[in-house]
């Protein structure tokens, strides 16, 4: 690989297959993760580069400049890059997300314009969740407010990934003449202030900000989804959020068993290897059901969003949920086997401790998911029974 490959992070066959698209990653990445989850910061350049060869969000569309991948091959992707590098998979999820909102609530003007600046290496950020109002979208106060042929944005939203690194910030909020809209601001606007998140817990150089909007200004043509209910704009972006989270995860989990069975296969204590201590060998199992369960969940929620299924929705929730709920107990499995070893800073089992949490967290929390798991079960039963 050339140095400016090193880089960089670009490929000269950016049109590559699956596996060789992750092979190069696993080059750039190399050992490099512990280190920058110890400074908080990944390579700008390197991000760039995967975007240029549309990696950052792989579904959308050939003729927008993207890769055209599937669900499901994407999603493997995603866990590639999850088990390699947290925080350089929650850019990843961020980039994809804005390319899905887009997408899904662009006309075909905006898709042509947005679309080809996503694949093309510049970033996205996308801006949901403020002080007063993570959950509850009721309590959403962000503006979009038309002023003749702009909008006027005011507000604040907390915990943007990626927005350290974004030229692109696309904001949820209200409507002023009425229901939601998602509106596309550049990060230079002026009125734009970026203010990075101190010592994150977990996914730490993956750029998580605050995003200070005062009276920004932008062309109507950068509003998207306008008028339509708050709810289902924020549904739908999530739902892509999701997805990738969960994915990722996938890769937490897998990182954590191959780090454990390496470590356990390898360490004696009583003369015998850990791996043969049944304790350390239920962790071990533990860790292959988790990883394989949430593959499962994944693949099916994948295969439901490429069939355009009804039943993506609750497929892509339920995913989520248990792949997080898994990568926490086997993150935290992983540091128990491995003990003072693994209990360093920047050690890929100490990473995946404190990402897997932020992904109990992220894109719906553990008990909003179970909320409406459960609602989805009195709204679907049988009552002919």
């Amino acid at each position: 690989m050339s140095t400016t490959a090193e880089t960089t992070g670009r490929h000269d066959t950016a049109g590559g297959t699956p596996a060789e698209h992750a092979r190069r990653l696993t080059d750039l990445v190399g050992d490099r993760a512990g280190g920058w989850d110890r400074a908080g910061v990944l390579p700008v350049d390197l991000l760039r580069g995967l975007g240029a060869d549309g990696l950052l969000c792989a579904e959308v569309p050939v003729e927008h400049g993207g890769l055209g991948w599937s669900s499901v091959v994407n999603g493997e992707f995603t866990a590639h890059t999850g088990s390699l590098c947290g925080s350089v998979r929650s850019v990843q999820t961020s980039q994809g997300m804005a390319a899905w909102t887009v997408r899904r609530l662009g006309d075909r003007a905006q898709r042509a314009a947005y679309l080809p600046r996503l694949t093309g290496g510049e970033l996205a950020a996308v801006g949901f969740s403020e002080p007063h109002a993570g959950s509850d979208l009721a309590a959403m106060s962000t503006t979009i407010r038309p002023d003749g042929d702009t909008v006027v944005v005011d507000g604040r939203k907390v915990w943007v990934t990626a927005a350290r690194y974004a030229d692109l910030l696309v904001v949820f909020g209200r409507h002023t003449e009425g229901g939601g809209a998602v509106v596309v601001v550049p990060s230079d606007a002026p009125g734009v202030r970026v203010e990075p998140v101190a010592d994150p817990l977990g996914c730490r150089a993956a750029g998580h900000s605050a995003v200070v909007l005062d009276s920004v200004r932008v062309p109507t043509s950068a509003v998207l989804g306008a008028g339509a209910g708050l709810g289902l704009l924020v549904a739908s972006a999530l739902a892509y959020g999701r997805k990738s989270v969960a994915w990722g995860c996938v890769g937490i989990l897998r990182a954590c068993r191959d780090a454990t069975a390496r470590h356990a296969a390898t360490r004696s204590q009583f003369g015998k290897p850990l791996a043969e201590h049944q304790l350390v060998a239920r962790h071990l199992a533990g860790l292959v059901t988790g990883e394989q369960v949430a593959t499962r969940l994944c693949e099916h929620a994948s295969r439901c969003w490429d069939d355009g299924s009804p039943e993506s929705v609750i497929a892509t929730l339920l995913a989520k949920n248990e792949s997080a709920r898994r990568a926490a107990e086997g993150a935290a499995a992983a540091v128990q086997v491995l003990a003072s070893a693994g209990a360093h800073d920047g050690h890929v089992v100490a990473r995946a401790y404190r990402d897997a949490k932020l992904m109990e967290i992220i894109e719906g929390s553990t008990e909003m998911c179970e909320l409406l798991l459960a609602d989805h079960a009195v709204r679907t039963l049988d009552t002919t029974r």
